[in-house]
């Protein structure tokens, strides 16, 4: 392929498919009409001897050579887009772009309000589309660009990756009111001899179960969610107890029929963080939007 008569703005529309999975979102991304990117899917198909996007059922899925291509197409479309950019003026109030950020149910309560609040007064044209943080720092959707930022308790980084406190937190047990197991207070025994309901918060490993583990102790967790807020809900309905976030805790006491307890043993306060790919720190729009949230994270 003669690299000097290929359309690279074809690329843009590989990559919004990829991204979308579908003709119509993919031409709304791009601000191009469906036949627009129709055609030029069928241009790139022909040049690349490939159908690329196939449809199965409702949905369009890629081949492995379009998956082949997604990554490095992604990654030198964001070099360009870097280079050009740097050194350029980002007017938050004028721009339209669309960020995409992972992140807890939790840490959407409390971030997602606010800066939909600040992002209505300073930089309206601007889209946020949230996705549930998995237990894990979601590495490859960072490369790939599906995700802009990952915001949650990580641990150590990988030095392709930058990260800035966001907000720091402790923790509280909830439980319903009058628990039976409660009604002298809390003590590291009463604490073990409870059936608990673990909340993993984008984690493989609380830092409960850390702190036990090295005491050569463990606790009876009977169900696990990946969802804060229904927590809450299940430990006012019956006899299982949480650990939740302290923010958290006490938002949902003034709700719910629970009583709070502070923890038997001092786990200190953990942090959360802003994650981001490093090869992204000139990227001018996102840097922004970075500082806001960072600036939320102190209130």
């Amino acid at each position: 392929m003669n690299i000097l008569t290929f359309d690279l703005n074809l690329l843009r529309v590989l990559d919004a498919l990829l991204r979308e999975r579908n003709v119509s979102r993919a031409a709304e991304r791009l601000a191009l009409s469906q036949p627009a990117v129709s055609n030029a899917l069928n241009r790139l198909r022909a040049l690349l001897d490939d159908p690329l996007l196939v449809r199965v059922g409702r949905a369009m899925q890629p081949t492995p050579r379009a998956l082949e291509l997604e990554a490095p197409i992604r990654a030198a479309l964001r070099q360009i887009e870097e280079s050009l950019g740097e050194g350029s003026h980002f007017d938050p109030a004028r721009s339209r772009q669309r960020f995409t950020i992972a992140l807890t149910d939790y840490a959407e309560m409390l971030l997602m309000p606010r800066l939909l609040a600040r992002l209505a007064e300073q930089a309206p044209g601007i889209r946020i589309d949230v996705r549930h943080l998995s237990p894990r720092l979601p590495a490859e959707a960072l490369e790939k660009g599906e995700l802009d930022l990952a915001v949650g308790r990580f641990e150590a980084l990988p030095p392709r990756f930058a990260g800035s406190r966001w907000m720091s937190e402790t923790l509280q047990l909830v439980a319903r009111r009058d628990h039976p197991q409660l009604r002298h207070g809390l003590d590291l025994d009463g604490f073990l001899r409870l059936r608990h309901l673990w909340v993993h918060g984008g984690q493989t490993r609380g830092l409960v179960e850390q702190w036990l583990g090295e005491q050569g102790l463990s606790r009876d967790i009977v169900y696990t969610t990946p969802n804060y807020l229904q927590a809450a809900h299940i430990a006012a309905s019956g006899d299982l107890v949480a650990v939740l976030p302290a923010r958290l805790a006490r938002y949902f006491a003034e709700l719910l029929p629970l009583d709070l307890f502070d923890l038997p043993f001092d786990l200190g306060a953990f942090h959360l963080q802003i994650v981001s790919l490093d090869l992204r720190r000139r990227d001018v729009a996102l840097q922004w939007l970075i500082e806001q949230i960072r600036v939320l994270g102190e209130g």
